[in-house]
């Protein structure tokens, strides 16, 4: 089941209205656990919507961790430590088996001058396996380091490994936000479901008339190729798409869990408005990023070691993000371009120097801030085409016949002609909502602020949901998806 789908339409409102009169119940610790098991019921039906066989590889991912947390909580230290780092392997050895073995054992052949087919295995990837999969180490890696109780609870800790909302393409949460909230009674909050209501028809917006609608362009570009000009504005157009595609899921994401009183992390904060790489990755994919940082990163010495180690530290947890995208080798080129980025910055000392919102306090940035953003918003297309392409000889190529003598004319096309009218429109709109929201949680957050009459907030409103329902584009499916 995917979120821009009838049945999605259908299933959320029914869960929400079961859910809370669950909630109504006078005994609030039966309640609780009846709330936690329609949760954990739902998920299940959500997720097996693709394919219900991944349901049980779900559900040992789920038992193993909620195991290692009693184990590790209840050992001495040398078997707290086997606890956790059986865990671990049990984990990373299904993601590698599933995502990664094909890849590594075609690689393997073609050194040995063997045939690849002999050696695969040609596994399906479940979908969202990279995400629960770093949510449940999570848990088990805060129960070690002492960060969280272990739960005997386990109703909701498979809620929360499988919760819906977030399952599939995050955000990934960590057991010390996520889980307390399970074990918690929920009380119904009118102005948070408005809310959560306002971020999913915002997130649909940006997913199905802004990205979906630059797809079908990007598509045909990046499958058959054309002038220097098309080669630009598809890279460009990609920059939207991804964009509008994953911050859209994260937003609907968000949203739906607001529905059921569940707070989850802020994914992303406008990284297209960042002033140099290190803000954009502050902004981009929160929730892996900051995972990466507290759980391979941190424990590497971080930046607080000889420069070396800062060198070694950073170029790894890139390579290793890159990684976790994809068993591709444009993944790890991308991860290795950004570290590349990356580390000037953080050998300068200069990596959090833009820490508080762009033109914080004013309508409009300063020419030197719009140069920043302009820049490091040319840099990330760059960095979308290889992560785009199929290889990293197209990668080159595409970007080696973006410029020609036909490419400011024929990207002015883009501005101009009818075929593109609803793309423009669709990106300006999300441009300047996200713009005037830069400082939210997300983009129709501070509506009420910036416009005051309420009957010009229904219509605008009325018009997304328009927008959304006749001026979608045809690709469906999210793109991350397939990590």
């Amino acid at each position: 089941m995917i979120f821009n789908s009838i049945e999605y339409a259908l299933f959320l409102p029914l869960v929400f209205a079961v859910y809370w009169l669950l909630g109504r119940m006078k005994d609030g610790r039966r309640s609780l656990w009846l709330q936690n098991l329609l949760v954990l019921g739902a998920s299940y039906v959500f997720y097996g919507w693709w394919n219900w066989r991944f349901l049980m590889l779900i559900a040992f991912t789920s038992g193993c961790s909620y195991a290692s947390g009693l184990l590790i909580g209840g050992a001495k230290a040398r078997w707290r430590k086997a606890a956790l780092w059986g865990n671990i392997v049990i984990n990373i050895g299904i993601l590698g088996l599933f995502k990664y073995y094909d890849f590594f054992a075609a690689e393997l052949a073609g050194l040995l001058g063997v045939s690849g087919d002999s050696f695969m295995l040609h596994l399906v990837l479940p979908v969202g396996i990279s995400f629960y999969t770093f949510q449940a180490l999570s848990y088990s890696i805060d129960v070690y380091k002492g960060k969280l109780e272990p739960t005997r609870d386990v109703v909701a800790f498979f809620a929360y490994i499988a919760f819906f909302p977030q399952l599939v393409a995050g955000p990934i949460e960590r057991a010390t936000n996520l889980l307390p909230q399970f074990r918690s009674r929920r009380v119904f909050d009118y102005g948070q479901a408005v809310d959560g209501c306002r971020q999913i028809l915002w997130g649909l917006f940006k997913k199905m008339v802004v990205a979906d609608n630059c797809a079908t362009y990007v598509d045909t570009v990046f499958a058959s190729g054309g002038s220097g000009s098309a080669h630009l504005l598809a890279a460009v157009l990609f920059t939207f798409q991804i964009y509008g595609d994953f911050s859209g899921y994260s937003d609907i994401a968000i949203g739906s869990a607001k529905l059921f009183g569940i707070r989850l992390m802020q994914n992303f904060r406008t990284p297209y408005f960042s002033r140099d790489i290190a803000e954009f990755w502050r902004r981009w994919h929160i929730s892996l990023t900051t995972w990466f940082r507290d759980y391979i990163y941190i424990p590497l010495g971080g930046s607080r070691v000889g420069r070396w180690k800062v060198v070694r530290n950073t170029f790894i947890i890139f390579l290793v993000s890159g990684l976790w995208h994809g068993a591709n080798w444009t993944f790890l080129a991308w991860g290795f371009y950004h570290a590349c980025l990356f580390l000037p910055l953080i050998l300068m000392g200069r990596n959090r120097k833009y820490t508080d919102v762009v033109a914080a306090g004013r309508w409009l940035p300063t020419w030197k801030e719009l140069g920043q953003m302009a820049l490091t918003f040319l840099l990330a297309v760059v960095g979308w085409i290889i992560f785009r392409a199929s290889s990293i000889e197209n990668a080159v190529a595409f970007m080696g016949n973006i410029i020609d003598v036909e490419t400011v004319t024929g990207v002015w096309r883009f501005f101009t002609e009818p075929e593109f009218a609803v793309t423009r429109i669709a990106i300006g709109v999300m441009i300047v909502v996200e713009w005037l929201n830069r400082d939210a949680g997300h983009g129709l957050q501070n509506i009420d602020k910036v416009v005051r009459w309420r009957w010009v907030r229904y219509v605008l409103y009325a018009a997304a949901f328009v927008a959304v329902v006749y001026y979608r584009g045809e690709y469906a499916e999210f793109i991350y998806f397939q990590f």
